[in-house]
């Protein structure tokens, strides 16, 4: 069984990348292909050209009963292999990489009390400011994390977060709250980033890494006592219900969101409820000044 060495994965890893980059995939789609090819070769230790459909198959019932993979993460294996056998490879092979359903259950809301502990609990200013954003602009982690300085728009007549190449390669405009900018000019003050908003502890040239602002929000789920399930996509259904508790319409709320499709943004019709505080509906996008004070 021969090694994987860096000489003779590089030239199938820029083949999978000009294929997707040919097709206008969105950089985080890349990244998550990429890195779903690279991780079927780690474990096989051999070339993916050389795998077969057996073995591919053999691999995802691996990620599903060994690493037990939600089926939502599991069919993202999936799509990037058969990117790679039928788009890059063109395999002759019948390659069979079957897709399940995933579940649509309703995602779960943190109540305001729970949002207000929440941000109390978190570990330090860095982690605050990013879930307190994360909430206040209902932005995709992964958009978070990539914010550039220069995208926030604090002119009176503005206050706007550009969001550059988000989910599916578009560009989009977020209202951006007082009390949320004040936030981000607060955390500004503190790192006084100058590219990325929030970048990696030793590199500032490098933007935050998702799986670090997973692991700040279950660490202050954890010590504030909060088991509803869910990672830090939380806090963006948070966002979406509470503007549609304090009146926001939904084709506004489907555009901050980035949605494609209004079916994606109704489903959060289902978790709003009709007693929101007055003060939210009096300022709705104030989402951060409306949350309870801890005593």
């Amino acid at each position: 069984m021969a090694a994987i060495t860096p000489s003779s994965i590089s030239p199938l890893r820029q083949r999978m990348l000009d294929a997707l980059q040919l097709r206008g995939m969105a950089l985080r789609t890349q990244e998550t292909y990429i890195d779903a090819v690279a991780r079927l070769a780690r474990h096989y230790r051999r070339s993916p050209e050389l795998l077969t459909a057996e073995e591919v198959q053999a691999y995802l019932l691996y990620l599903l009963r060994e690493r037990h993979l939600a089926r939502a993460s599991l069919n993202l294996y999936g799509c990037a292999f058969r990117f790679l056998y039928r788009i890059v490879l063109q395999s002759h092979e019948q390659f069979q990489i079957p897709l399940g359903p995933a579940p649509h259950a309703l995602p779960e809301v943190l109540a305001r009390e729970e949002l207000a502990r929440l941000f109390e609990c978190a570990s330090h200013a860095k982690a605050r400011s990013f879930l307190r954003l994360a909430y206040g602009t209902g932005l995709r982690v992964s958009e978070l994390c990539h914010l550039r300085v220069e995208h926030i728009d604090s002119h009176a007549d503005r206050m706007c977060i550009h969001v550059v190449q988000g989910k599916g390669g578009k560009d989009r405009l977020v209202p951006l709250s007082p009390d949320t900018l004040a936030v981000a000019r607060a955390w500004w003050q503190i790192a006084r980033p100058r590219g990325w908003l929030f970048s990696t502890l030793r590199d500032a040239e490098q933007p935050l890494d998702i799986g670090m602002a997973q692991r700040w929000y279950r660490r202050a789920c954890a010590h504030a006592g909060i088991t509803k399930r869910g990672g830090i996509h939380t806090l963006r259904h948070c966002y979406a219900t509470h503007l549609l508790e304090a009146g926001v319409d939904l084709h506004n709320l489907q555009q901050w969101l980035g949605h494609s499709h209004i079916s994606t943004t109704m489903r959060y019709l289902h978790l709003a409820r009709p007693d929101a505080p007055d003060l939210a509906r009096r300022h709705p996008l104030a989402l951060l000044s409306t949350l309870p004070t801890l005593h």
